[in-house]
């Protein structure tokens, strides 16, 4: 496993700079490593619709969750007037 990480993009040492300065006194390699876990927690939170838990939701045969769930259409829609 490597120690060292270089990087020569000048854009992206920038914004290192930036966010080292900002958010960990200055910190680089913190700055970089808080990066790299905020993303792996995005992807980590990417799972199920129900969260962590399968199973733990159940949907009876024959419905879709992501149909309406009227089945009429809205009035303002088909542009007819309501009487109040």
């Amino acid at each position: 496993m490597a120690n060292v990480v270089t990087i020569n993009r000048k854009d992206v040492i920038e914004l290192i700079e930036q966010a080292a300065l900002k958010l960990t006194g200055g910190n680089k390699t913190e700055a970089v490593a808080l990066a790299l876990r905020r993303l792996l927690d995005q992807d980590a939170r990417a799972g199920d619709l129900f969260g962590a838990h399968k199973g733990g939701v159940r949907v009876g045969a024959g419905i879709d969750l992501t149909e309406p769930a009227l089945d009429v259409e809205p009035d303002a829609q088909t542009g007819r007037e309501l009487e109040h």
